[in-house]
């Protein structure tokens, strides 16, 4: 019997026109949203890795990075718990990012070289003001990534992920976060915010990240 891992390496090569699909996107538009496109095994895999944390493995999500992080419940509300790669329930997760990476980096010359990832859980009335993962010379994101892990989302749980245009700020994209839904975006580019939510809302939220720049 097959375990995660061999069905995630069953296809030649894995999940290639999934990622050609995030590819075009994102030279188009600068960013790609596939409602639920994720390999059911790596949905399965991070399903059963966050069954298996205990809630006190989840801590109060901060903002900013190093000596400059700090904890504003008027900013965001959500809880976090960092992918381990030393964990062995990350592995089919983090398999399938590597091949990913290796993916852009050949198709858009990214120069992506580290990948970090945490699950994201939102209870009910959590939140997460417009903001961007990275600024301009200040920090070493370059391709945002999220994933969703929610069963049944109905329209009046809200939850949304907004993006807005760097154009003209106006609402460019608002993502249901159901089961699979796959969404990626510029870092530095994309403003984006999460609507309150009514439920339990899990995700896991990552950072393609290139060596060589400044990080504050």
């Amino acid at each position: 019997m097959k375990n995660a891992t061999d069905l995630l390496f069953s296809t030649t090569p894995p999940s290639e026109d999934l990622f050609e699909r995030i590819t075009q996107d994102l030279v188009e538009k600068g960013y790609a949203y596939l409602p639920s496109v994720l390999p059911q095994a790596i949905t399965d895999s991070l399903l059963s890795y966050l069954a298996q944390l205990e809630d006190g493995k989840f801590h109060k999500a901060g903002i900013g990075r190093g000596r400059n992080k700090m904890r504003n419940r008027f900013v965001r509300r959500d809880r976090i718990h960092w992918i381990d790669e030393a964990d062995q329930a990350a592995t089919v997760w983090l398999t399938w990012t590597r091949q990913l990476q290796t993916y852009l980096n050949r198709h858009l010359f990214l120069g992506l070289s580290t990948f970090e990832s945490h699950f994201s859980h939102y209870q009910a009335g959590d939140f997460y003001r417009r903001h961007l993962d990275a600024f301009k010379g200040k920090s070493n994101r370059v391709l945002s990534l999220v994933v969703y892990l929610n069963r049944g989302w109905e329209p009046d749980h809200g939850g949304e992920l907004v993006i807005y245009s760097p154009k003209d700020s106006s609402e460019l994209l608002k993502v249901t976060p159901g089961l699979g839904t796959l969404v990626l975006f510029l870092s530095e580019e994309f403003e984006h915010e999460v609507l309150p939510t009514s439920r339990d809302r899990y995700t896991v939220a990552g950072w393609f990240r290139r060596s060589g720049t400044l990080v504050k």
